[in-house]
């Protein structure tokens, strides 16, 4: 699943009772900092504003429904083209690893090239990379146009953030556009879930070429209608210290632990369901669904849940909640039905995502300096990356080697213990800092 903040649009300095613990409210609906006061709304938006909102958050939807649509694919994908699971998960890797190793160039292209120009490149390769994709014939050719795809993926959906960030006025208009746009995001993992059941009945081809077209469409209409840079882009620049921050590496490790719990989870499902026990892929798809939609309803209130409980209580809820699931799926034995092992796993691993999914994001940067927050973002964005490209390999190499799914289980458990031993010690930390 992509995860993403703010990163080279106008950032908000968001208030703390503590520095350890932020009970502030996520970048989707942070108050900006021009807004010194103003209670008011400013004048509705006009066709041209919600045509850009529009093309930006579509655009987001492909991003996320890249993940989700391939996914459920791979076992078809490796059976078609006679891929060992080692091979076809490259397929999920691949695309990681690309997005992973955009995030923090992004920037830079974005101040040399302009935001529009990035924006739309990024979304022409996209298209041209879709289209190989599904004509292609072997896996090296295949994986390629994976890596490529998520090289765009990383450009687009922080860069149609930045473009929300200059193209909306601060305040309401700019928190609802960009809560619209964080909602759209979530809500693509699901969606790509529910087609992917109905474009493996065709084709896995189709799996491919499907993003191609509807990305075209929203490129000429971004020719027309994204507005160019206001002013120069800034370049952010990483001070020395920054890696050495305690909030920003724990959150990086959290987020990391989490997201490749959470895609090395629903790669074991995924194989398990359609390999082992003969499910056509729609009802495999279908299965997953408690996985995502938690995150994709709950989007809109992750401002309130933060500023409730604080962002250290939430995240060390958030990575309990795998650790559970799995130690379930575990203590379960191999004959228990979906119902009584595969769907609690689920429910438990999405909560995970309600959870600590914007508290994380907050706690990266909000004990940062403002001129820090710009280099922060990416930084931040590709530990969650390297999560997945590190877990799958070794999750799809357990799967092979071993015989049953309880070894890779055991592996994804054990990774997210880590996250919540790293949880729980930053929720130390912030008492620690409280108590004075």
């Amino acid at each position: 699943m992509t995860v993403f903040s703010r990163s080279d649009s106008p950032r908000s300095d968001s208030p703390a009772d503590s520095p350890g613990d932020a009970p502030a409210v996520p970048p989707a609906a942070s108050p900006a900092t021009e807004d010194t006061g103003a209670v008011a709304d400013p004048a509705p938006w006009d066709a041209r504003l919600w045509a850009v909102l529009f093309i930006l958050s579509a655009n987001m939807i492909l991003d996320a429904i890249e993940v989700s649509l391939v996914l459920v694919a791979l076992p078809t994908i490796g059976t078609s083209l006679g891929l060992s699971l080692w091979t076809v998960q490259w397929l999920m890797s691949g695309f990681a690893i690309g997005f992973a190793a955009l995030l923090v160039v992004g920037p830079r292209l974005n101040a040399g090239l302009g935001r529009k120009r990035v924006y739309l490149g990024a979304m022409l390769l996209f298209s041209a990379a879709s289209v190989v994709g599904g004509l292609a014939g072997s896996a090296p050719l295949l994986i390629a146009t994976r890596v490529v795809k998520g090289m765009s993926a990383a450009l687009t959906a922080p860069t149609g953030l930045a473009i929300i960030g200059t193209t909306f006025p601060s305040g309401p208009q700019q928190r609802r556009a960009v809560s619209v746009y964080s909602l759209f995001g979530a809500a693509g993992f699901t969606l790509g879930l529910l087609l992917s059941g109905a474009l493996l009945e065709v084709s896995w081809r189709w799996t491919f070429l499907f993003p191609a077209p509807v990305a075209l469409v929203l490129l000429f209409c971004g020719l027309r209608l994204i507005p160019a840079d206001p002013g120069p882009v800034p370049v952010p620049h990483i001070a020395p210290g920054l890696l050495r921050n305690g909030s920003l590496l724990r959150s990086a490790v959290g987020a990391a632990t989490l997201n490749g719990t959470y895609q090395s989870l629903l790669l074991l499902f995924v194989f398990r369901t359609q390999r082992q026990l003969g499910w056509p892929p729609w009802q495999s798809a279908l299965a997953l669904l408690p996985a995502c939609v938690p995150l994709a309803v709950t989007v809109p209130f992750a401002g309130s849940m933060t500023a409730r409980w604080g962002t250290s209580r939430l995240i060390a809820c958030g990575a309990a909640a795998p650790v559970v699931g799995c130690g379930l799926y575990l203590w379960r034995p191999t004959t228990a039905t979906y119902s009584t092992a595969m769907l609690p796993t689920l429910l438990l691993v999405g909560a995970a995502f309600v959870l600590s999914f914007a508290a994380l994001n907050i706690q990266a940067t909000v004990a940062l300096p403002t001129a820090d927050r710009a280099a922060a973002v990416p930084l931040y964005q590709t530990a969650v990356q390297l999560g997945a490209v590190l877990m799958l390999p070794v999750t799809a190499l357990l799967l092979s080697a071993c015989h049953g799914y309880r070894p890779a289980l055991s592996f994804i458990t054990a990774v997210a213990a880590v996250g919540l031993l790293t949880a729980l010690h930053g929720l130390r930390i912030s008492h620690r800092q409280v108590a004075p």
